[in-house]
């Protein structure tokens, strides 16, 4: 076991939790597209349902038109009739039916009149709702691009950490590669954990004997916490890598990486 295998081990145990970490960060966005776009989509919802009446008043409309001119027809075909009538009782029949007729063309007519005029109350209703549900969206989308772009960001940064972690995943013997993704893949957060400078596991803080001890800080085989589990290692824990093109912040030195220059007296 070297001091580079145990390494390896350890910054594979930062990737995972740095990728947990962007994964809930990636998933937390569902909830804010949702919320920025709820007034859009309920205005554009409302909208539909309002163009959906209008339609079926439209419909109801011709439907009371083309039943009147049904009924008109039958009229005109009545008056005819009447004009063939050779008996009083004929006459009187046709007479019945023809003004059992008008009042029906009538209250067709009438409704028909009633339905056109909710038809261009809700034209007007369904056009200002049209325009709202419009600026409404036009609203939406700069927050909603800026946090697409963001969880866009993160599933590039989630792409690169995870090719780093199929690298490191090679550099490992079959042995501890099994060991670490069997733990991970259980669900356990903390797979290897520093040995403390007392011999306690730094997961359970469980005592580990000495002569494991010996051999944990001499790096001379993969050795696990008999109380919890975890790979123990007596490596210090990795420093991140560095964004390419940026330095270490190291307060009090110069450009040259030098200790500050005196200044001189007067």
């Amino acid at each position: 076991m070297t001091n580079t295998t145990m390494g390896s081990l350890r910054e594979l145990q930062g990737l995972d939790h740095r990728m947990r970490e962007i994964r809930k960060a990636i998933t937390g966005f569902d909830p804010l597209l949702a919320e920025v776009e709820e007034p859009a989509l309920r205005l554009e919802d409302e909208h539909s349902k309002a163009a959906e009446r209008l339609e079926q008043m439209r419909t109801d409309t011709r439907r009371l038109e083309r039943n009147a001119a049904d009924k008109r027809e039958r009229a005109e075909r009545l008056e005819t009739r009447l004009n063939q009538v050779t008996n009083v009782r004929e006459e009187t029949a046709v007479k019945t039916e023809l003004d059992m007729l008008s009042r029906a063309i009538e209250a067709d007519e009438q409704e028909a009149l009633q339905l056109m005029e909710q038809v261009r109350r809700n034209e007007l209703h369904v056009d200002e709702l049209a325009e709202q549900s419009t600026e409404a969206r036009e609203d939406v989308l700069p927050k909603q691009e800026e946090y697409l772009n963001e969880r866009e960001a993160l599933r590039e940064q989630l792409a690169e950490l995870s090719a780093r972690r199929d690298v490191i995943l090679e550099t490992l013997g079959t042995r501890e590669r099994q060991v670490y993704e069997s733990f991970h893949n259980s669900g356990r957060e903390v797979v290897v954990a520093p040995l403390t400078e007392d011999g306690v596991c730094g997961n359970c803080f469980g005592l580990i004997p000495l002569q494991k001890q010996n051999e944990i800080r001499q790096a001379e085989a993969l050795h696990r916490c008999e109380g919890c589990g975890v790979i123990l290692t007596s490596e210090p824990e990795p420093e991140p890598e560095l964004p390419e093109g940026s330095a270490p912040d190291d307060e009090g030195s110069d450009a040259d990486g030098g200790e500050p220059a005196d200044s001189e007296g007067p």
